[in-house]
């Protein structure tokens, strides 16, 4: 099979976990007899020292013209620290959203036995945790009208959503929850905000079209406590683009590293694939970086943009084999236990396919 595949690294620790994926990646495609092409786009920071934008419309071509995007990670403190800054490298990112109508952000967090110890959580409550975020990507506050007025002292942020992004968003969670437990909670804080309160009555209104899924709907201050108390307990989560950004990254921790979270984002166009963590830039160049988030967002990649089943365990597999022989970068180490750099863990993973 020919896979078009987009290489976006990005910034940051980007380049060296995307070059563990692409060695599993062409690993994967050697033993069954698939040929990849890869294309390379810059984005973020890179983009920004390149050609002064973020996200450049040779980036954007080659998005459109592959089958799927392995996206690194993005962001530089530079930019950070200078609330001046008249372009940032997250600008890039969500044009890249909003460009290619990626709308929807799938966030798996689930448990890996022989981690279940490294969460800060106890035990008893993580085990069998397996639950799913979509957060809807290309609208809410982070898109609305935004600026200064009275002479800069005051600022704002508009919040808006439209029935139809909300559908659409919702459509895929129903769809997902009649794949697994038929549940599906709707997270809002429709008590205080219209926006959520159009929420609501949307998903509401889908109800029927759905009969076989129990629907649930929980302020997002509720959610964000029951998520540290009974993980457990949820399986497909639905909301919008704010809270899903901060409830995600609360959600990541679960598993006891945020570098093993892997992640998609899903549109009409295209679809991309990336780690979730971000580009931690005081660690790049040292291989010391976590590259397992990244290999699992590969192996989403061939599930879900491909339908390669197989292709996806066998990665999963050589994975969780990593996990249990404590084959690991320094984050997942214990005490006093043995590490290895980022391309030693890679190169690993490779061998057990």
């Amino acid at each position: 099979m020919d896979l078009k595949i987009a290489l976006l690294a990005g910034d940051g620790i980007g380049p060296e976990i995307i070059e563990q994926a692409v060695l599993v990646c062409n690993k994967i495609a050697k033993r069954f007899n698939h040929n990849i092409m890869w294309k390379q786009g810059l984005v973020g920071a890179a983009a920004i020292e390149d050609c002064g934008n973020p996200y450049p419309e040779k980036t954007h071509k080659i998005c459109l013209e592959s089958d799927a995007i392995l996206f690194g990670a993005i962001g530089d403190p530079k930019y950070d620290n200078d609330p001046l800054a008249k372009v940032r490298p997250e600008q890039g990112l969500l044009k890249m959203r909003k460009d290619l109508g990626l709308f929807a952000n799938i966030r798996p967090t689930f448990t890996f036995p022989s981690l279940i110890n490294n969460s800060p959580l106890k035990k008893e409550r993580i085990e069998g945790t397996d639950f799913v975020f979509l957060r809807e990507l290309t609208g809410g506050i982070y898109f609305g009208d935004k600026g200064r007025k009275d002479g800069g002292e005051t600022a704002f942020d508009i919040c808006s959503y439209t029935k139809d992004e909300i559908k659409r968003l919702a459509k895929k969670g129903f769809e997902m929850a009649m794949k697994r437990s038929k549940k599906l909670c709707c997270v809002d804080k429709a008590n205080v905000l219209e926006t959520s309160r159009l929420w609501r009555e949307t998903v509401q209104e889908m109800e029927k079209d759905f009969p076989e899924v129990e629907v649930s709907y929980e302020f997002v201050d509720a959610v964000a406590m029951r998520l540290v108390q009974w993980p457990n307990s949820y399986d497909i989560l639905i909301t919008e683009n704010l809270f899903g950004d901060i409830l995600t990254d609360e959600a990541s921790v679960i598993s006891g590293s945020m570098g093993l979270m892997p992640s998609a984002s899903v549109g009409d166009k295209t679809s991309l694939f990336e780690p979730i963590h971000g580009s931690y830039p005081e660690v790049a160049g040292k291989y010391i970086a976590n590259p397992l988030a990244t290999i699992l967002s590969a192996a989403m990649m061939f599930e879900d943009a491909f339908g390669l089943m197989e292709e996806g365990r066998t990665i999963r597999d050589a994975v969780n084999a990593s996990l249990k022989a404590k084959f690991v970068t320094k984050d997942l180490a214990s005490n006093g236990e043995k590490f290895y750099k980022t391309n030693e863990v890679g190169e690993w993973i490779c061998e057990k396919i």
